[in-house]
């Protein structure tokens, strides 16, 4: 395994801790400030900006239990792609039910300058809740 895949690896599980802890802008930082993310049935949310509102706005009611199994990493010069099965619990802070979903992702993700790694596109392919 090169250093580069190790890198991205650590990243994914980096995101999955910090958002079990509620840690936004630990998981804002592995962002690009253009990021988009796709999800099935919805337009792109674009921006990291966007992405920490949402988030914010969840952590208020819930909490969120992922993790992601990391399935393939391909680097070319300074871009990358990895395959992630996810696991996602999104438990209510209070009186509700929580959803699990349970899919894949591809992300893709570009060195920086100093040698980190960011996400800069997401396509997140988990079922959306019932």
């Amino acid at each position: 395994m090169t250093a580069d895949e190790r890198s991205i690896r650590a990243l994914v599980e980096r995101w999955h801790s910090a958002t079990a802890e509620g840690d936004v802008d630990t998981v804002l930082t592995l962002m690009s400030e253009d990021v988009e993310f796709l999800v099935p049935g919805r337009d792109p949310m674009r921006g990291r900006a966007a992405f920490a509102a949402g988030l914010r706005t969840l952590l208020k009611t819930h909490r969120i239990d992922s993790s992601g199994d990391v399935q393939e990493v391909q680097v070319s010069g300074d871009l990358a792609f990895a395959l992630t099965r996810l696991e996602v619990r999104v438990i209510p802070l209070g009186a509700g039910q929580e959803n699990a979903r349970s899919g894949f992702a591809l992300s893709v993700f570009r060195k920086q300058v100093d040698g980190a790694w960011l996400l800069i596109r997401d396509a997140n392919l988990l079922p959306s809740p019932a």
